[in-house]
């Protein structure tokens, strides 16, 4: 059976903590002569249908390292671009290479590549979740802390992809997550029953004080993600008082980590004093997106023993 990634659920509460075992052990063995090379031999097809820095980076980086070969192809340089049904694409990958990563607007379209690709496909974000993002987040928290039990996880801002997948995380490791999030702006209902019925203490509140109270970990992302830029000022004034600052910082543990999965948008949902502070791991996050995205890979492609 083809082992598809879409959400962080495919892995399951021992998977994901094994996927970021792993993703401890590709940090620490980077660039040692023995590091292992498991991909030796097989292509990586790396697909963007939406812009990326950290994703294809970390993804192209990856597969070489694993020593495998990146295929990187973009809606604008390929037949996706002009309409090329994403049946047809599985279909013709499948018989060329050994795992497909996708990039993509809605969940729709990585289910349809996933139901006609013979070999695995990573979600590599979409509008509604972003898991390969939180393996580097709690890889990162829990570098950081030592651990992830026992620990209060904050977010901050629009209930967007980025945290629907950490109240999936939640739900899967039964943390304490507190969301706070303007009306109208909730992330996924369904995802929030689902962490709930599955033991963790998750809660969407409006106030930012709230969330922000004795917190280990506060992440944050931009109030106006891809594809709405024509909300940009409706949004703005939405989200006003809910910008990462240092005085709402003040309010959570003093050894908080502050997460924000880039591009940062300083002084808008992050001040920049916050963003380059002595409590900001922004940087180590970013790195751990090469590591987690080796465990992900070796993970989907049955190459983890």
């Amino acid at each position: 059976m083809t082992r598809h990634f879409a959400s962080l659920s495919d892995l399951g509460p021992e998977g994901l903590l094994r996927v970021l075992d792993a993703s401890d052990r590709f940090a620490l063995g980077r660039g040692a002569p023995a590091e292992p090379k498991p991909l030796a031999g097989k292509s990586v097809a790396l697909l963007f249908e939406k812009a990326s820095t950290r994703t294809r980076i970390s993804l192209e980086v990856a597969v070489v390292e694993l020593g495998g070969h990146p295929v990187v192809v973009t809606a604008q340089g390929s037949q996706m671009g002009r309409g090329e049904p994403i049946r047809d694409t599985a279909r013709v990958l499948s018989r060329m290479v050994h795992a497909i990563t996708l990039r993509t607007f809605g969940e729709d379209r990585l289910r349809e590549m996933m139901k006609y690709s013979s070999v695995p496909v990573l979600n590599a974000l979409t509008d509604e979740s972003h898991p390969m993002q939180l393996l580097a987040d709690l890889m990162t928290a829990r570098r950081a802390r030592g651990t992830l039990s026992g620990l209060k996880f904050a977010w901050l801002g629009d209930g967007n992809n980025m945290a629907n997948s950490w109240i999936e995380a939640a739900g899967l490791l039964g943390l304490e997550l507190v969301l706070a999030c303007p009306e109208g702006y909730d992330p996924s209902g369904r995802e929030l029953a689902r962490a709930k019925e599955r033991g963790a203490k998750v809660s969407v509140v409006r106030e930012p004080a709230a969330a922000l109270d004795g917190a280990d970990v506060v992440s944050t992302d931009v109030f106006t993600s891809m594809g709405q830029e024509a909300e940009q000022q409706r949004r703005l004034e939405a989200f006003s008082g809910f910008m990462l600052s240092g005085q709402l910082l003040a309010r959570a543990s003093s050894q908080v980590v502050v997460l924000h999965c880039l591009p940062a948008h300083r002084g808008e949902e992050i001040e920049e004093a916050v963003l380059e502070g002595p409590r900001s791991f922004v940087w180590d996050e970013a790195e751990a997106r090469l590591h987690t995205s080796k465990a992900a890979l070796v993970w989907a492609m049955g190459l983890d023993g």
